[in-house]
């Protein structure tokens, strides 16, 4: 009887510890992501202006022709180095102009890329390399009637080749608005020295998909998308590492009837507009998906989580203000965060037209 006891009461404690951890996980599980103590960590491409104090360890006007750029889109490549593929670049010629933007500099290339190996981002993130000539090639005809330029809008590797997915605009239209001719992808194997066009991949210009991030997990590629501009709603795709390149794979998620093949029509919205330049991550820390993005009507650079990805998506959480940083965007997330409370993230900002290491951290909400 004695032993009886015991066993009873040990199943009791057993069940009381089993209890209160599912309580616990479920606690957790209905707690948002906070993000906080944001700080500019340093610039990352061009040329320190009067009076800045930010480290700029790369000198990119002055190496690598790279006096004007934006975005900075970063992905984890295959030969243990982070890549960061640039949009419309300009030259050395380049100098901040009164509205922002390019001004009149020249050398304009619509898209470059940087090669790092660096781990320790808190004194600024220092390139290897760049790859400074254009990649996806545009004529830059500046009319709206055919290839203005050629825009990444995320990379991703994948069985063991390097992708980037790039929106082809026709023409820029009012504040945060553009047309496309198509997105698609170019590829390289041979860690971002040479790149050509993959034909198997295209997205038409009103595509839930022009433009769009990636992320890896459990053997599929995720893929979150948009319209052209930055006033859509995400839509949600996947498919197999080793499918990239046949989309007839492609899955797309019905929030009624969940995963349908080859019919991107079915993918329904899973995060309302508005939505523009998106950065996608699982985080390990925190079981958790994280999306950044700016939200044009606001004038913030955004965070939201999700336990699934298919969502619920939690609310907005404000990441950066345009009334503390003016004229930001792009905010794209670095691999360092994959496994971390440290949140690393490259912002844009339309003057002076260049990048900028910024960081933040996170942590549950109380």
């Amino acid at each position: 009887m004695l032993k009886n006891k015991y066993i009873r009461n040990g199943i009791l404690a057993l069940s009381g510890i089993l209890l209160f951890g599912s309580f616990y996980a479920f606690i957790a599980a209905k707690r948002d992501i906070i993000p906080f103590n944001l700080e500019r960590l340093a610039r990352v491409t061009g040329k320190s202006i009067s009076g800045e104090t930010l480290p700029n360890p790369n000198k990119t006007n002055e190496l690598y022709d790279v006096g004007g750029t934006d975005l900075g889109i970063a992905w984890k490549m295959g030969n243990g180095k982070v890549g960061f593929f640039f949009g419309d670049t300009y030259g050395n010629d380049f100098i901040v102009v009164k509205e922002g933007g390019p001004g009149k500099a020249g050398n304009w290339r619509s898209n470059v890329l940087g090669l790092s190996t660096d781990k320790n981002l808190e004194d600024g993130l220092t390139f290897d390399d760049m790859v400074a000539h254009q990649i996806v090639p545009s004529p830059h005809i500046t009319d709206g009637t055919g290839s203005h330029t050629t825009i990444p809008t995320a990379a991703i590797h994948a069985a063991g080749t390097d992708y980037v997915h790039y929106m082809d605009v026709r023409k820029w239209g009012s504040i945060g608005s553009w047309t496309t001719n198509y997105s698609g992808l170019y590829k390289s194997a041979n860690n971002g020295k040479n790149w050509i066009k993959c034909n198997e991949i295209r997205f038409g210009a009103l595509s839930n998909f022009a433009q769009v991030t990636y992320a890896k997990k459990d053997g599929f590629v995720y893929m979150i998308g948009t319209v052209p501009g930055r006033w859509g709603s995400a839509h949600l795709a996947r498919f197999k590492e080793s499918d990239i390149l046949k989309q007839a794979t492609y899955e797309y998620w019905s929030n009624t009837k969940g995963w349908v093949k080859n019919d991107e029509m079915s993918a329904d919205v899973i995060i309302d507009a508005p939505l523009g330049e998106l950065s996608l991550t699982y985080n390990k820390k925190f079981k958790r998906w994280i999306i950044t993005y700016l939200n044009e009507k606001k004038a913030e650079i955004v965070l939201r989580d999700a336990e699934n990805i298919t969502g619920p998506w939690s609310s907005e959480k404000t990441l950066v203000k345009a009334t503390e940083y003016p004229g930001l965007y792009g905010a794209f997330m670095h691999p360092a965060n994959e496994n971390s409370d440290e949140f690393y993230f490259l912002m844009s900002m339309w003057k002076p037209y260049n990048v900028f290491l910024m960081k933040a951290k996170l942590k549950f909400a109380d």
